[in-house]
């Protein structure tokens, strides 16, 4: 029997691992996290803007010499860009699937019966389609400055300033980062009963944990815009 034969009859630990449902619970679970980290990371790096252009323009610059001489110019953002990509990707994936998973397992005959789908699910599933819209729309407006009034390179503290004197990028934000802090709300419960970190002892220091969280990351997000519209940072 070749090694090829061999492969084909006995998939490898992780096909198994990603073909089950309880594989892709822990893929959503621990790329969530992933994501997690970035944003309180994000959220952070955004606050600088309270203290000037210098500091955030000064802040940016910095991102972009991490690991040198070991690593070239901008190489380390471009890496966590990379990383940061196939976390949501794989955390939209495994997304998808699971619901595909969840309705195919469904009688047909019970339809009729059907419970509405939780507030936590719907919550999710709308959360997960508006902010993976919103990834587009501020990649184009901050990153690439495609759509950015001002669009000056090396100049991040402008070009917030520009992006959220429209009214437009304002809602739109807004909107986004209030299904962020839904998204994690209910994201990190279900990811801590999926890791197995919940039980009954933890259980309230959980919810207060996930709570706490998505108010603090949807305040400090919002803060900026706020701050941009009401001549506070300008």
């Amino acid at each position: 029997m070749t090694t090829a034969t061999r492969t084909a009859r006995h998939p490898s630990t992780l096909a198994t691992l990603w073909r089950s449902t309880v594989g892709k619970k822990a893929v959503m679970a621990v790329s969530g996290l992933v994501m997690l980290l970035y944003l309180v990371a994000h959220m952070l790096g955004n606050l600088k803007v309270f203290f000037g252009p210098d500091d955030l323009n000064g802040y940016a610059a910095w991102l972009r010499t991490i690991g040198e001489p070991v690593l070239h110019h901008e190489w380390f953002l471009w890496i966590a860009r990379v990383g940061l990509l196939a976390a949501v990707g794989l955390h939209g994936v495994a997304a998808y699937q699971l619901s595909r998973r969840d309705l195919a397992a469904r009688p047909s005959k019970y339809a009729h019966r059907r419970r509405r789908a939780s507030y936590a699910t719907r919550t999710m599933r709308w959360g997960g389609v508006i902010l993976a819209l919103f990834i587009v729309w501020h990649i184009l407006d901050l990153t690439t400055l495609t759509v950015n009034p001002n669009a000056e390179h090396g100049r991040p503290y402008q070009n917030i300033v520009a992006s959220f004197g429209t009214w437009y990028s304002c809602v739109i934000y807004s909107v986004a980062m209030l299904a962020v802090g839904l998204h994690v709300r209910h994201g990190f419960w279900s990811a801590a009963q999926t890791l197995g970190a919940n039980n009954a002892r933890r259980d309230r220091a959980l919810k207060l944990t996930a709570n706490g969280l998505a108010l603090l990351l949807t305040v400090g997000f919002l803060s900026v815009p706020v701050a941009v519209m009401t001549g506070v940072v300008s």
